[in-house]
């Protein structure tokens, strides 16, 4: 299905996880991508993007700093859409030695910057925002099986702050700026908020969300006691393209395919493959964290359609084999 054929784009942070994707997808679909990255001298970051179909005629990459007001002027002159990822891919569970310089400031400055060149371009109609889950959830509210989460949510940055969740605030802080400035400027403004990705890898490097389920495949003793709201990587760099492709798309898709608790996570993998040397011990003696429910509703009548978590599992596991993590 070829829709961008002579259309361009801009694909920001394009050597990520979920950014490697969309620029395989929006290849795939006919676009010509201008995709930054930090160093595209740096085989290491762009070596799996120049290799992916289409490369060669219709990508182009550009060095960006996120940091550094204007340096995206340039990139997204002639572009009708940018997909901008406002954060460094970073660890959600890690604590952050220093959270204002590593997460906060590349995710509201780097939003700022960016959204600042689109409104000087004329050729930008829409900006599509790779926001999270860590936006809408984070509020204190008490989760349980009869609660559901929709668009509406949205993360409390007081909470945040007091309970220390750095990469929760980063993402709600930015995802905030993005609609203040929206409306200040009447920019037209979509964000996709993803729950964990899991899925293939395209880039040769480990990421963050992908890192527990190679733990649990690797030999670790114990699962952590925690709920996970899953959704596959390809099924987010869908998404993102479909905000783009659907002129009455708007506001915020949720994005999350299953919730599921780490031991079910455990029970999948052992059926899918039971050679694997998984744990059968939980973490601690606590009950299991709760598992509730993420509407659907809005990403399902953008288009996106959910690949089932088995499959997600079975190709992120097959990924990891593929590339030698184990």
């Amino acid at each position: 299905m070829r829709c961008g054929g002579g259309k361009v784009v801009c694909v920001t942070g394009a050597s990520g996880f979920i950014a490697s994707w969309l620029v395989k997808l929006l290849l795939q679909r006919g676009y010509t991508v201008k995709a930054t990255v930090r160093n595209p001298n740096d085989q290491k970051k762009t070596e799996h993007l120049l290799s992916l179909d289409g490369a060669k005629e219709r990508l182009h990459l550009f060095k960006a700093d996120l940091l550094d007001e204007g340096s995206f002027d340039s990139v997204v002159d002639g572009c009708e859409c940018v997909f901008h990822k406002p954060s460094p891919e970073t660890p959600v569970i890690v604590p952050a030695t220093d959270p204002q310089a590593e997460l906060i400031d590349p995710a509201l400055k780097g939003t700022l910057n960016v959204l600042g060149s689109c409104v000087k371009i004329s050729s930008v109609k829409r900006v599509v925002i790779t926001s999270s889950m860590a936006a809408v959830a984070y509020n204190g509210k008490h989760l349980a099986d009869d609660v559901t989460i929709d668009e509406s949510w949205f993360s409390d940055p007081a909470f945040c702050e007091k309970t220390k969740l750095w990469y929760q605030l980063s993402k709600t802080l930015a995802e905030e700026a993005a609609w203040k400035f929206a409306k200040e400027k009447g920019i037209d403004v979509i964000t996709i908020n993803p729950g964990w990705v899991i899925g293939p890898l395209l880039q040769p490097t480990l990421n963050f969300s992908v890192e527990p389920v190679l733990k649990l495949v690797n030999g670790t003793e114990k699962f952590l006691n925690t709920t996970h709201r899953f959704v596959d990587v390809r099924d987010v760099a869908n998404a993102h393209i479909l905000a783009f492709e659907n002129p009455s798309a708007s506001g915020r898709y949720c994005l999350v395919g299953s919730i599921k608790h780490c031991s079910e996570v455990v029970k999948m993998l052992h059926d899918i493959s039971p050679d694997l040397n998984l744990p059968n011990k939980c973490a601690d003696d606590k009950p299991f964290t709760p598992t509730y429910q993420v509407s659907k509703e809005r990403a399902q009548s953008l288009g996106v359609k959910y690949t089932p978590l088995e499959v997600t599992l079975e190709d992120t596991v097959e990924s990891l084999k593929d590339k030698n993590f184990f």
